[in-house]
């Protein structure tokens, strides 16, 4: 029986890297921490009317984070902060064994052997919580936004 963790489709999103990098000109940067295991995600986004138009990530992490980030260098822009919270929550209960999140974050449906690994569910979902954080940042620094 092959590892979950460590399954090929993980891998390959893993190895694609898609966004990996740095953004040139970020409109805001965030990052999220794993004290339990070290990983770090820090991603930059640019936004322009309130939706996210490009990202990238320097992901320092296991394989889990590295799948995850790719997922979302490859699908997120276009969304707003309200769907990445939704996304957050869908791919959560998801890890809990609902359904995958709706296309195009289907995608991570390939997490699906992770579930009874809770330990590891901070991984899958670190990504989503740096892009978080940098939506945070900029709700914090737009008129009328919220403040730290």
């Amino acid at each position: 029986m092959s590892d979950p963790l460590y399954k090929k489709a993980l891998l390959r999103l893993a190895a694609d890297a898609t966004g990996a990098g740095r953004l040139a000109v970020p409109c805001r940067s965030g990052s999220a921490h794993n004290p339990v295991c070290g990983d770090k995600v820090t991603v930059d986004v640019a936004i322009e009317g309130g939706r996210i138009t490009a990202i990238a990530h320097d992901t320092k992490a296991c394989v889990l984070t590295q799948a995850s980030a790719s997922i979302l260098g490859g699908e997120i822009a276009g969304l707003t902060r309200a769907e990445v919270s939704a996304l957050h929550a869908a791919v959560s209960a998801m890890l809990a064994g609902a359904s995958p999140p709706a296309a195009p974050f289907d995608v991570y449906a390939a997490f699906d052997g992770i579930a009874e690994h809770r330990n590891r569910h901070k991984c899958v979902l670190l990504p989503i919580e740096a892009v978080l954080a940098a939506l945070e940042v900029s709700d914090s620094n737009e008129p009328g936004g919220k403040r730290a």
